[in-house]
């Protein structure tokens, strides 16, 4: 009921080829310490300021350097790679921001898309508009594995407390969010919104997340955390690029379960 996990904090440049050779070493280093699941961050294949040449650039699932690389690399060190999301060409020419879990075996057990696409107009005239090159995921995914069922989300879906719930309610017994936080909401937002679905749910969640500056001179928050079913923070990896690690155990999950259980008490109502 207990086994150990990684996750490689990173600071993706504009190449992809480049990130797949660090995100490797690292992984073959979570492997040597007896990680049985590895977790990396959303953008795990690149990170550029220029969107259009994203789209322009970015394969297909079944072109994708970075799909055959971790089906190799997974089969090779016996260990799930859960890739926090990578940039995947669809027929409609639009992208979708693609999570993919690889088993021991060289499979992909799931992939999740992102279902919550991140839109925004500021005053200052800002603006963010995810939907104008990704086409949003329809798809609430829980992955399981022979160690534990993964609620499988992305960034921007832990602002949405009802898809972990109902995740939860599915079986999912940790909640993974690989993300690309800002620095501002970050610092004010990051820490609470994870402890916050960890204690709604009585799952684990484990967060991996982007960090430093970015081609364009976007800054990402860092703080990878791992985080128990009663909200407590395990571990964080601050700001610096590199691996923390955890064990899990999932009598903790029972236990708080039994303890708070609030999956068991929704009742129907009116809103009025």
């Amino acid at each position: 009921m207990s086994f150990k996990v990684a996750c490689v904090q990173i600071n993706s440049s504009s190449v992809v080829k480049d990130n797949i050779k660090v995100i490797d070493k690292y992984i073959r280093e979570a492997a040597e310490e007896g990680a049985e699941i590895i977790f990396t961050p959303e953008n795990s294949c690149h990170m550029v300021s220029d969107i259009e040449s994203k789209v322009d650039a970015c394969p297909r699932q079944e072109d994708h350097p970075a799909v055959s690389h971790y089906i190799e690399l997974s089969k090779e060190l016996n260990v799930y790679i859960y890739i926090g999301s990578l940039g995947i060409k669809l027929d409609s020419g639009k992208l979708a921001n693609r999570s993919f879990l690889f088993s021991p075996d060289g499979e992909i057990v799931n992939i999740y898309d992102k279902i919550h696409l991140f839109e925004v107009k500021l005053d200052t005239g800002e603006t963010h508009k995810e939907s104008k090159h990704y086409e949003g995921g329809d798809r609430a995914v829980v992955a399981k594995t022979s160690l534990a069922n993964l609620g499988m989300t992305i960034c921007y879906d832990v602002r949405f407390p009802h898809l972990y719930r109902d995740l939860a309610k599915a079986g999912a017994e940790i909640m993974v969010v690989p993300a690309a936080f800002t620095v501002p909401t970050g610092k004010a937002h990051w820490e609470t919104l994870l402890r916050a679905r960890a204690i709604e749910t009585g799952s684990f969640v484990i967060a991996v997340g982007q960090t430093g500056e970015h081609d364009g001179g976007r800054k990402t928050y860092g703080h990878s955390m791992v985080i128990n079913p009663w909200g407590e923070v395990v571990i964080d990896a601050g700001i610096d690029v590199g691996i923390i690690y955890a064990d899990i155990d999932l009598n903790e999950i029972d236990k708080t379960r039994k303890s708070l259980a609030s999956l068991q008490h929704d009742r129907e109502y009116k809103l009025i």
